[in-house]
């Protein structure tokens, strides 16, 4: 489907197959405009948001497609004059050029995407360790098919560390395992449309790849409002469910108000709504106490959800829910009839959980991650006085608030440095009843100890 961009009168032909590939489409069409001339050097392409209306998609494709570009070397974004063609991208070919493989995009010089930790520092020798261990004692039968739930192993040393740490009251048959946070809001997302419900509110900010699970299982997912208390679950209109992050809202990075969580408690228990707790950095708080889940205030109206993704690495595709009691043999059947989560990594997380690694494994991270923050924070307000860190007391990322109209013409000018990160822009819900606020998240677990401090450079450098 051809889309127009009228401000010059030039065809784009974006197919409408999703936000990803919308940015491609686009990425593609602009690209090929550059390269054949049609699109003369030095022509200044319009601001992200006025070609977003124009094409009717979302401004953050148009950004995202932008700084790829940027960071070929087709266009070039300098603050102030905003984005214009590159000089050099002008030679149209005398004939076709052949097909070429799909671009695999160039990795970026440092990376500050929130939502990955430090992989450089996963404990390898312990981790080894532990599932040498598991693998001698396992016994044959680990080694089939296996209970939907997850192995008994690790749902029992689960049950156990929760309680410890989070404060979730768990008992091992209610806990099922699943291969990451994305597969678990799947799961549930079958079982609450099993159960009639169409509505699970979110978060005004949040990530766009939850949302699309949830809307993949017929639900809608309106946004709930955001103030200076955080997120305000208040009374969520008709929806069964809501998803939220209590202990550390992503991204913004405050907890769920004390009086706000008694009131989504008491909102479930007389609905009979359910909420979906998720956990995903509990592990890491600096400042304050941690913040208990909200799970152990209302375990039979709270599914909790976590994984081992930030306190470990991704790679490892383990997590896990606590469900109520009435809900658990419905997420176990809609995971399926056999395990899908590989035995042998599930039997090394028990070991290394009931053997004491993750814990010392988690309290050496912790110290890292809050050197890490120390020195950003500290880098900010000498080179950058007039940006604000918030939302640093727990967690590996941090919000860098921008002076007003700024957010976009820095994550330009991050892309040309070769720095990647997000745009508070970014993680806004497209109907999200707040007002829009100009910010960088800032993800400062990923960079490896080497890179830490060229990555903040760098940083430093794109700041106004």
């Amino acid at each position: 489907m051809a889309r127009s961009w009228a401000t010059l009168g030039i065809d784009l032909h974006l197919e409408p197959t999703g936000s990803g590939g919308l940015r491609r489409g686009l990425t593609d069409a602009l690209r090929d405009a550059v390269r054949t001339g049609r699109l003369a050097p030095g022509t200044r392409l319009p601001s992200s948001r006025s070609l977003a209306a124009d094409l009717g998609i979302a401004r953050n494709t148009v950004a995202e497609a932008y700084a790829d570009l940027v960071a070929e070397g087709w266009l070039t974004a300098r603050q102030g004059s905003g984005t214009r063609v590159a000089p050099h991208g002008t030679s149209a070919p005398a004939a076709p050029a052949p097909a070429t493989p799909a671009r695999i995009p160039a990795r970026p010089r440092y990376d500050l995407v929130p939502g990955t930790p430090d992989l450089a520092a996963f404990p390898r020798a312990e981790w080894l360790k532990a599932a040498r261990r598991a693998l001698a004692t396992a016994p044959f039968h680990a080694l089939g098919y296996g209970d939907p739930r997850g192995r008994p192993e690790l749902r029992a040393a689960l049950a156990g560390y929760l309680a410890r740490a989070r404060g979730v009251r768990a008992d091992p048959d209610t806990i099922v395992v699943t291969a990451g946070f994305s597969h678990a809001l799947t799961v549930l997302g079958t079982v609450l449309r099993a159960r009639g419900v169409r509505t699970v509110a979110v978060e005004s900010y949040g990530l766009d790849v939850h949302w699309a699970l949830l809307r993949g299982a017929g639900l809608a997912t309106p946004a709930l409002p955001y103030d200076d208390l955080g997120t305000d679950p208040g009374e969520p209109g008709e929806a069964g469910a809501v998803l939220l992050t209590p202990a550390h809202q992503f991204p913004m990075g405050t907890p769920l108000h004390p009086d706000r969580r008694s009131a989504v408690v008491a909102w479930a228990r007389r609905t009979g709504g359910l909420i979906l707790e998720d956990d995903y950095d509990g592990e890491f708080r600096y400042d304050r106490q941690p913040v208990g889940a909200l799970q152990g205030l209302a375990p039979d109206r709270v599914v909790y959800l976590g994984t081992a993704s930030k306190s470990l690495a991704p790679g490892l595709r383990l997590g896990w829910m606590v469900l109520p009691p009435d809900l658990a043999a419905e997420a176990a059947s809609a995971k399926g009839r056999v395990d899908t989560v590989g035995a042998l990594d599930q039997l090394t997380l028990a070991e290394f959980l009931t053997s004491g690694a993750y814990d010392r494994h988690v309290r050496s991270a912790r110290l890292r991650y809050r050197r890490r923050r120390d020195a950003l924070a500290t880098a900010v307000a000498e080179r950058a006085p007039d940006v604000r860190v918030t939302g640093i007391a727990a967690g590996l990322h941090a919000v860098l608030r921008l002076p007003a109209g700024t957010e976009e013409s820095v994550v330009q000018a991050a892309a040309w440095q070769g720095l990647a990160l997000h745009g508070l822009s970014f993680h806004r819900h497209p109907q999200a009843p707040t007002t829009p606020l100009d910010a960088l998240v800032v993800g400062y677990g990923t960079p490896p100890d080497s890179a830490w401090a060229g990555a903040l450079e760098a940083l430093c450098r794109v700041l106004p």
